[in-house]
């Protein structure tokens, strides 16, 4: 797959495609429909599927005091838009040209000049441009004059229940991670290279591997069950903390990693870390004391869980 950064980075020959813009924030099952129908199409007709994203998301730029938690940085994104398929990711920051883009303009520097886009899918309530006012039967009409066609993904229902970005979001804050996990269509996680800490947990007995989460809001927080991918090949077992370690007046938000019955160093090592279950929320102590031993706490927990569902 390849990855295109910017308006300026288009070639000639990135011209003429079958395309898709959004977000993307999760690549949930809603979006994997999208993704299925962009690529069916672009296979029907020999064209590279391309996908156009924002970083930030538009939510980010406009609510910048309070932006909405991400449930992928852009490192964890395009390689789940790769696994649908998709061939090129075309990446815009959305900065104030953008915002202030009236819709027309977009569609003719962004999906004719810049795209030769010849077959466009977004879903039906898809908005763009200057206060939002360009719409699906705006690019209809576009696609009439220009001449490249104009499908509308219909909403992907799960139990009843609308499939979205912000469900998912409510449903992680709240802890209920089965019911965020029927949405994302597999358990939510977090990703990253392991960086040095300042081995506090190796001085408590429990040493983590320590990620920064290079999001500046985290949709979870707290002490969870997880399942470790990406040392040396075979999935583990352990216990995850998310949060800014206010026992310790933490400012980051990081995702610290116990895993069971491991000794060595993880250091440099990218690792994915499913969140299978929410043992507690995040919480202050008033010494190391009292942190080792709810943390010895949690552990067991973890360990219990696991047992009852014959994980361990």
């Amino acid at each position: 797959m390849e990855l295109i950064r910017g308006l300026v980075n288009l070639k000639p020959r990135h011209r003429g495609c079958a395309a898709s813009i959004g977000n993307y924030d999760g690549v949930h099952l809603g979006h994997q429909h999208v993704l299925k129908e962009l690529v069916g199409r672009a296979r029907e007709r020999s064209l590279p599927a391309a996908v156009v994203v924002f970083e930030p998301t538009p939510q980010e730029y406009f609510a910048a005091a309070e932006p909405p938690a991400r449930l992928m940085n852009f490192c964890e994104k395009w390689p789940a838009l790769a696994e649908c398929g998709v061939d090129r990711i075309v990446c815009l920051r959305f900065n104030r040209t953008l915002a202030e883009m009236p819709a027309g303009s977009f569609i003719e520097r962004v999906l004719i000049h810049g795209l030769g886009v010849r077959h466009l899918v977004v879903g039906g309530d898809f908005r763009f441009g200057r206060d939002r006012a360009g719409d699906f039967a705006l690019l209809k009409a576009a696609g009439a004059d220009y001449g490249f066609e104009v499908a509308g993904a219909r909403t992907l229902t799960v139990a009843g229940e609308r499939v979205s970005s912000s469900r998912i979001r409510e449903y992680l804050a709240a802890g209920k991670l089965d019911s965020a996990a029927g949405l994302l269509g597999l358990p939510f996680s977090l990703s990253g290279r392991v960086v040095y800490g300042d081995r506090l947990g190796h001085t408590l007995g429990f040493p983590t591997a320590n990620i920064p989460l290079r999001r500046r809001v985290s949709p979870v927080h707290g002490i969870f069950v997880a399942a470790v991918h990406g040392i040396g090949g075979t999935s583990r077992y352990g216990a995850a903390y998310v949060g800014s370690r206010p026992a310790l007046n933490g400012q980051r938000v990081m995702l610290e990693v116990y895993v069971f019955d491991f000794t060595g160093e993880l250091y440099g090592q990218h690792l994915q870390v499913e969140l299978l279950h929410q043992l507690r929320g995040d919480a202050r102590f008033e010494n190391l004391e009292a942190l080792k031993a709810q943390m010895a706490r949690d552990v067991g927990a973890a360990r219990a869980w696991l047992k009852q569902r014959g994980m361990d």
